[in-house]
């Protein structure tokens, strides 16, 4: 049975044999002797007593047991060393014996952020310290990341929150590879003393630390980065030239093609949307050739300059270099010239409305369809001979493709009438030069639509007048029908109206894509799709026979 001494060091408890503590005891005694006379031995015999705490718990841990033996005391202080061996290592003059014996001093790195060595947390130069590599590097890849899309900053801050900060000195030892024992302790703090004399006698250089050291990893910086790109990095340039000069001679071999298409054919389908029906009223080939200029003179200045900084090519002379700039000035000028003036005739808009009748019928219910036949007017049906054609045959509008079929549709919305009467409202609008410009241009519209009895036909389709240029124009209409009035409307209509024919016959649980009409009707809250009661109780019964089953199953 061995006596049990409770002690603290440095703030922890321990319970330890009264031999192994005699033995501990003796061991601190000679530590603190030895470092007594040292400028500030309180701190690094703190900083032991520390390590000492640390390696009694890890004994503890890995053994499973409360108290401290002699052998424990005894293997802590073979790995932190004796002072009779630390005082015999300090005397020995031989350099290639204190080499051999400092150098022999490391262990396993730990990342610990270094508060010593930081610009704002420490975390590059604490993952530099882990791998033994100089801190520039690391800060320099953390700056390309961030100029490269600005993940560098999210991912400092995760190292930032997730490493720890090495707070005390043996933290810093294991970050920097240092052994932890008394030669380690004492090497460290001798370093750590002479940077401080060193900063002292620069004081009036470090009176803002921040500043200097930004200052220091600016130059670093760039001097390693120029370093970078006079070595591997000319191999890079290189590789980015290859790209530049890839994609410009893909976009102007793209923008040729275009311009081809363009003067032979009169569109380019890539560029679907270019109001080609109001070019052609304009002289388009100045327009495309100037385009075509104003795009590949900077594209070709830009494989030129590529290819004389990569490969040292010849230069384009002086005077060549003049004139092809006073041609892409030129061509800037003429292109804006005439997008301008073609921007000047849509500076104004206008809009008129004519209210029409429409005859009512005895069942109140209409048909609605969409006239699929090509209007033509005087001129046209007198130049084609519309007259001697067949009785029986019929020429249909199917020119979908047509700039001006896309830009002349009609848009068609259903209300209720205020009376029995039902009318057709027809809104016209469009752009001009001034207001009686785009006045006279939305006058100008024609629009054809016919009833025979029940049966009301739509143009999909206005014409302007004269097949003149295309002001922007819009045609609205406005069917309003009187109160529990029923529309049968044809598929086709679908495409100018702002309801939907194959949602209402999907309501009615039928095949919206084959059947060709839907039924709707006037209500107070405008146009609903009419419900076919059959179908509504046929679902209805299905519910109540599906809750009567699983209440027969409970």
């Amino acid at each position: 049975m061995n006596k049990t001494i409770i002690i603290n060091i440095n703030g922890i408890v321990f319970h330890i044999e009264e031999d192994a503590y005699e033995v501990l005891k003796n061991y601190m005694t000679d530590v603190k002797r030895h470092f007594i006379n040292s400028d500030d031995s309180l701190e690094i015999t703190t900083d032991i007593e520390n390590r000492i705490a640390e390696m009694f718990n890890e004994l503890l841990a890995s053994e499973h047991k409360q108290v401290i033996i002699e052998q424990d005391v005894k293997s802590v202080i073979e790995q932190m060393g004796t002072v009779e061996d630390f005082e015999h290592a300090e005397e020995d003059t031989n350099a290639s014996f204190t080499n051999t014996y400092y150098n022999s001093g490391t262990t396993t790195r730990r990342l610990f952020r270094d508060p010593d060595d930081h610009l704002i947390a420490g975390v590059c130069s604490g993952i530099a310290n882990y791998f033994d590599i100089d801190a520039v590097w690391i800060r320099l890849a953390f700056a390309l990341i961030v100029f490269a899309g600005g993940a560098g900053i999210l991912l400092y801050i995760i190292l930032w929150i997730v490493i720890p900060k090495a707070v005390t000195r043996a933290d810093r030892m294991v970050m920097k590879g240092e052994k932890l024992n008394l030669q380690g302790f004492k090497k460290n703090f001798e370093e750590e003393l002479g940077s401080m004399h060193s900063n002292f006698s620069n004081f009036k250089h470090e009176a803002k630390p921040f500043v200097y050291k930004t200052r220091d990893f600016i130059g670093d910086f760039f001097y390693h980065l120029g370093t970078f790109f006079n070595g591997a990095g000319k191999i890079l340039l290189k590789l980015i030239g290859l790209f530049i000069l890839l994609s410009c001679f893909s976009a102007l071999i793209f923008f040729i093609v275009a311009f081809v298409a363009l003067l032979g054919f009169g569109q380019f389908a890539p560029f679907h949307d270019m109001p080609y029906g109001v070019l052609r009223h304009h002289h388009p080939e100045y327009i495309y050739t100037a385009g075509f200029v104003v795009i590949a003179v900077p594209l070709v200045s830009i494989i030129l300059l590529t290819l004389k900084g990569i490969f040292n090519t010849g230069a384009v002379s002086r005077s060549a270099g003049t004139t092809i700039l006073v041609i892409w000035l030129f061509a800037i000028a003429v292109f804006v010239y005439n997008v301008t003036r073609i921007a000047a005739d849509f500076s104004s808009s206008a809009s008129y409305s004519e209210t029409i009748n429409l005859k009512a019928v005895k069942d109140n219910t209409y048909y609605l369809k969409l006239n699929d036949l090509k209007y033509f007017t005087a001129e046209d049906s007198a130049r084609l001979n519309i007259k001697n054609l067949a009785p029986n045959m019929k020429i249909t509008d199917d020119d979908y493709n047509d700039f001006d079929h896309y830009h002349q549709r009609v848009r068609l919305s259903i209300e209720k009438s205020d009376v029995d009467q039902p009318v057709l409202i027809e809104s016209y609008h469009a752009r001009g030069r001034s207001y009686d410009d785009a006045l006279a241009n939305s006058r100008n519209i024609k629009y054809i639509f016919a009833q025979q009895d029940s049966l009301i036909t739509f143009d999909e389709r206005f014409y302007p007048k004269n097949n003149d240029l295309w002001h922007d124009e819009d045609v609205y209409l406005t069917l309003k029908l009187p109160m529990n009035a029923k529309v049968v409307v044809d598929r086709k209509v679908e495409g100018i109206a702002d309801f939907s024919v194959h949602d209402c016959n999907e309501l009615n649980k039928r095949d919206g894509n084959r059947l060709s009409e839907a039924t709707f009707i006037m209500t107070d809250n405008g146009l609903q799709c009419k419900v076919d009661t059959m179908v509504t109780d046929t679902v209805l019964n299905k519910h109540l026979l599906s809750d009567s089953t699983k209440k027969l199953k409970k």
